[in-house]
C-alpha cells in the first residue's frame, strides 16, 4: 500500500475517529449487523458507503488538521461527512441526491456534528459560496477532474478524486492532487479503486 499511496503509518487521529463514529448508525437498518466489515454496502439510490478502509486512506491523503475547511463531494449517507467532521473544523459536503441529503442531514445534526454542512447540489459544481477549501474529497468516480472543483481549492491545498481511467479495461485510479503557487495542479496516482459514477442529474429508485 506505501509502494502506491506514498503513506505508512496512518495518524491515530484517523484510527481515534474511525472508532468514534458509529459506522452501524448510517447503514440501513437491514444491514446493520455488517456494518463494521471492511468492505462497502448498498444505501439505496444506486451509492454506497465506502469500506472503511478506503474511507481512512482517502482521509488520511488529505492531510487535514483541526484548523481545516474541507469540501466534500458526494455525502451519501454521511459517514466519510462524520469522520472528517471529527477531524476538521468545517466540512462543507454536496449531493446530487435529495433523499439522501434528508436522511444524512439530520443523522449528523443528531450525531452532534454542528461543523458538518450538507446541500443538494450537483457535484461537478462544488459550493463556490464557501470556498476556497483546505482541502477536497470526492466520492464517487468523475469522468474528467471538475474544474471548478480545482478553482475552489486553495494554493497549497489537496485533492483526492476516484477518475475513469482513459485506458480501455483499467477502471478507475484514486487521484491525489495538490495545487501550486502558480495554481497549477499535479496529479500522482495513489491506488485502483472502484467508486459509484459522479453523476450530474438526480437518479431515483
Amino acid at each position: 500500500t506505501v509502494h502506491y499511496t506514498g503513506l505508512g503509518r496512518l495518524d491515530d487521529r484517523i484510527y481515534q475517529a474511525l472508532r468514534s463514529v458509529p459506522r452501524d448508525y448510517f447503514v440501513p437498518e437491514q444491514l446493520q449487523s455488517s456494518a463494521w466489515g471492511n468492505f462497502p454496502l448498498a444505501i439505496g439510490h444506486g451509492q454506497t458507503i465506502s469500506q472503511p478502509y478506503i474511507v481512512a486512506l482517502m482521509t488520511a491523503l488529505l492531510r487535514v488538521d483541526k484548523t481545516s475547511k474541507v469540501l466534500e463531494v458526494g455525502t451519501g449517507s454521511g459517514y466519510q461527512t462524520a469522520i472528517l467532521a471529527e477531524l476538521v473544523d468545517q466540512i462543507y459536503s454536496v449531493e446530487i441526491i435529495p433523499a439522501l441529503v434528508a436522511i444524512a442531514a439530520p443523522r449528523l445534526k443528531r450525531l452532534g456534528y454542528n461543523n458538518a454542512h450538507v446541500i443538494v447540489r450537483n457535484g461537478y459544481e462544488g459550493w463556490v459560496e464557501q470556498a476556497p477549501f483546505d482541502s477536497i474529497i470526492v466520492t464517487a468516480a468523475a469522468k474528467e477532474i471538475p474544474q471548478a472543483l480545482l478553482e475552489q481549492l486553495k494554493v497549497g491545498g489537496h485533492i483526492v478524486i476516484p477518475v475513469e481511467s482513459d485506458v480501455p479495461y483499467s477502471g478507475q485510479q484514486l487521484l491525489v492532487g495538490q495545487k501550486h503557487d502558480n495554481h497549477e495542479v499535479s496529479f500522482r496516482n495513489a491506488l485502483p479503486v472502484i467508486f459509484v459514477p459522479l453523476v450530474k442529474n438526480p437518479v431515483y429508485d
